[in-house]
């Protein structure tokens, strides 16, 4: 689960800002809460909400970006290329910087990270035994009086070598690294990173294509509980459908000419007439955005982890939302206090949300800023949030001429 995270110099963001799940001592009890030792709490759901061209694609892409650096930049990047992220244009001599508490097996952790010129300066994992954080490992590079680079490295229990965590190149992360060593240590964090499910890719948003209805429908033909499941909530958000099958379908390589099997999902059609089936690619745009969405959230839900989804109400009716956040509200749905983060341009959000739990994202002097609105002075927990925003009370909100 995640606590908070702060970063700054990346993308839109020039300055420090904090993505926070943090809920204190306020706000009453709710279906959305997952407390912790020691009676603190932390929040299930967050919105994030402000016109286009804001920053809200920037303000949760760290997570994403995090996620690939902490699991894949060791095997999956090329190791003469820079890192896939952009510090603000007008920004980039300055540091990026990253930090991402959390919480694994009931104990809390501190990850940071600092990059400049798209290459790791240094990077830190921390343990927090007591009131304080006490280091895993420390990485650091530094030149010289020569103008050589020398790389630091300290580590206490965990086991991966001085010799080969210097090694590592600058355009990876060590806890990757270590992960592909065997480093027994590092297995539960990159399991953390992999965790982190999300539809960005370094330009933004991922957008719809037939592949994600196949790629899904590759996952779902292997698991009939998680089909099941998904079947029953696109027919819960009254989309016409019965049920949902896969099937495997031998089609043929355009350019080899091979034969192989894919899987192809059909939606299934029924009433009183009688009922009928389509493949997916033939549904309608908003099913098959549901369909795409369902099979990211569902596994989260089903094993732990956090959603990081941009543009969730993306070609979805507004009355299908509450539906998608009840998800993770109810133990039933979500037994191991799962996370969601997104953006969104439904504003009746904020009907369904209360004040700690929604960020608003506006830019001013082309810097990005983000504020939770708990943080908002002589805002009550009783407030009308939906008709201050509207009226513009709240800020972040389209300027229009």
């Amino acid at each position: 689960m995640i606590i908070d995270l702060a970063f700054s110099n990346f993308y839109s963001f020039a300055d420090e800002v904090y993505l926070s799940f943090e809920m204190g001592k306020k706000p009453a009890s709710s279906n959305y809460d997952i407390p912790l030792k020691g009676g603190d709490r932390l929040n299930k759901a967050l919105a994030v909400i402000g016109p286009n061209g804001s920053g809200k694609t920037q303000f949760i892409k760290p997570l994403a970006f995090l996620s690939w650096f902490l699991s894949s930049s060791f095997l999956h990047a090329d190791p003469d290329v820079k890192l896939p992220y952009r510090a603000h244009a007008l920004y980039e001599e300055q540091p990026t910087t990253f930090e991402l508490r959390f919480v694994l097996d009931g104990e809390q952790y501190k990850y940071s990270l600092t990059l400049k010129d798209r290459l790791v300066v240094s990077e830190a994992l921390y343990h927090k035994t007591s009131h304080l954080y006490s280091y895993l490992f420390v990485r650091e590079f530094k030149e010289n009086k020569a103008g050589k680079i020398d790389v630091s490295y300290k580590q206490q229990n965990f086991s991966f070598s001085p010799k080969k965590a210097k090694e590592i190149r600058r355009n990876a992360s060590l806890l990757a690294a270590a992960y592909s060593y065997d480093v027994p240590e590092a297995d539960m964090f990159v399991q953390f990173a992999h965790g982190i499910s999300h539809n960005l890719n370094v330009f933004g948003r991922h957008n719809y294509c037939d592949g994600a209805l196949l790629q899904a429908a590759e996952e779902l033909a292997e698991n009939d509980k998680l089909r099941a499941q998904l079947a029953d909530c696109l027919s819960e958000l009254d989309l016409g459908l019965q049920s949902v099958e896969v099937r495997q379908e031998t089609v043929f390589e355009r350019d080899s000419g091979e034969e192989k099997q894919i899987a192809i999902p059909y939606g299934i059609h029924k009433s009183q007439r009688g009922q009928f089936e389509l493949r997916f690619m033939e549904e309608s745009s908003g099913t098959k955005s549901a369909f795409a969405l369902l099979a990211r959230l569902l596994p989260v839900l089903a094993n732990g982890g956090i959603a990081v989804i941009d543009e969730i109400d993306n070609d979805l009716h507004p009355h299908m939302l509450p539906h998608l956040l009840d998800l993770f509200k109810y133990e039933e749905t979500n037994p191991h206090s799962a996370q969601i983060v997104f953006s969104c341009h439904t504003p009746e959000v904020l009907n369904l949300l209360q004040k700690h739990q929604v960020y608003l994202v506006e830019k001013e002097e082309l810097k990005s800023d983000a504020w939770r609105l708990d943080d908002v002075v002589g805002l009550r927990a009783d407030d009308n949030l939906y008709a201050k925003y509207m009226a513009g009370a709240l800020e972040a909100i389209p300027k229009l001429i």
